[in-house]
């Protein structure tokens, strides 16, 4: 059994970085250090940030003291604003990718626009972008969300970073024909388009795919998600252990990619495991 690894897989700048600023700030504060939220979707790191005395926490109403490190999805200013008013240390750890798609968004509802924002309801990146503009944002999953959308003068359509261009392009169609004005701001991040086609082009030439990564991750689901549209069989794992014999015993060659939070020693780890099942099938 071949197996494959997509081109393009594993953790992105974004991530690297906010991983990077939080154990920094774990080496070096004197104080407890905090992240608001799960630093990064992926729930085996996060375990580790615990083990090294990260703690977790919901708001910013749980801490008293220390350091606290934002989220690399973003967060509502407010909360970056009541944090500082408390004293505490702030770590913004937010991807310079989404920091991007702020800016835009502000651009957008300065200039007189009523802003769309293409993305996934209740996703700490999509509600951060909607705070920007104080909540007042059209949030669109689709296409078809975007179809039953008030005619307007002037739309303004900015997009989760981790969404497909596909779904992008599909909304901008359609928003054109409901307004007078429309102004788009392509804030998907280039590195999830690599990673995507990426898997895409894999999963076109392999008999079973593998996408490895958190479930509460937007940008691995959309991978498991486009390698399943080719009609290629896949399996969206988190760890090794949740793979299976039976989805490889009959492949020749297995393709492999990761979410944009998927360290690379849970991808190694996978691939251990899929090299010692391909044995196992082997030596049967």
């Amino acid at each position: 059994m071949e197996i494959i690894v997509a081109e393009n897989a594993g953790v992105c700048f974004g991530v690297k970085r906010a991983l990077e600023l939080v154990a920094r700030a774990a080496e070096k504060s004197e104080q407890p250090v905090f992240t608001l939220g799960a630093l990064i979707h992926n729930p085996q790191e996060i375990a580790r940030l615990s083990e090294r005395g990260v703690c977790q926490v919901e708001s910013v109403d749980e801490v008293s003291e220390g350091e606290l490190v934002l989220s690399a999805h973003g967060v509502d200013p407010k909360v970056e604003e009541a944090a500082r008013a408390r004293g505490l240390g702030v770590v913004d750890a937010t991807c310079p990718f989404v920091k991007r798609a702020h800016g835009h968004i502000r651009t957008l509802s300065e200039e007189g626009y009523s802003v769309v924002i293409l993305g996934d309801r209740g996703h700490r990146e999509v509600e951060g972008l909607a705070a920007r503009v104080g909540g007042k944002a059209n949030i669109v999953t689709s296409a078809e969300e975007a179809s039953r959308l008030p005619f307007c003068d002037r739309y303004g359509l900015v997009v989760q970073t981790t969404q497909r261009s596909e779904a992008l392009r599909e909304v901008a169609g359609i928003l054109a024909e409901r307004c007078r004005e429309l102004r788009v701001f392509n804030t998907i991040c280039e590195a999830t388009v690599k990673r995507q086609e990426s898997a895409r082009g894999l999963a076109e030439r392999v008999d079973v795919m593998i996408v490895v990564g958190g479930r509460n991750s937007a940008n691995t689901k959309r991978l498991a998600e486009i390698c399943t549209a080719t009609g290629t069989p896949t399996y969206h794992v988190e760890t090794a252990g949740e793979l299976r014999a039976e989805w490889v015993c009959h492949a020749g060659r297995v393709g492999v990619t990761a979410g944009a939070s998927t360290p690379a020693w849970i991808i190694e780890e996978a691939l251990a495991e899929l090299r010692r099942l391909g044995d196992e099938v082997g030596s049967q």
